[in-house]
């Protein structure tokens, strides 16, 4: 009785560790990417529309740093709302365009239907 004991417990032993002696399952990366968190600006609103835009004198572009050729985002008025200074003209610059066929659409400045004025900014398209 002490030997079909024995060798019940050496059989379940053996049938164990064969049940555990498979190659174990291959491990998984999970990688999450989560996108910046996008800071919410209440829009400036203007009382009025912005002075008339400033003549600016276009520079040769840049050499391109290899990324696109350069574009010229022309300058625009930035709202302050000090009573000394309302408006401060913002120069253009140039500015690298992403690859593919994009072109700059330039920001401008919108009336609201509550009559102030907001600045819509500039994008790719």
């Amino acid at each position: 009785m002490i030997r079909s004991q024995n060798a019940w417990l050496v059989l379940s032993g053996l049938v164990t560790l064969t049940a555990c002696g498979g190659s174990p399952p291959p491990q998984t990366t999970q990688v999450i990417v989560q996108p910046p968190q996008q800071v919410q600006v209440a829009p400036v609103v203007a009382p009025g529309p912005p002075p008339a835009a400033h003549a600016e004198l276009v520079p040769p572009p840049p050499p391109p740093p290899g990324t696109g050729p350069e574009v010229w985002q022309p300058g625009h008025w930035n709202y302050t709302g000090v009573a000394s200074t309302p408006w401060v003209w913002v120069g253009g610059q140039y500015v690298s365009a992403p690859t593919g066929s994009a072109t700059w659409v330039p920001g401008r400045w919108a009336q609201q239907s509550s009559g102030g004025w907001v600045w819509v900014e500039g994008h790719w398209a």
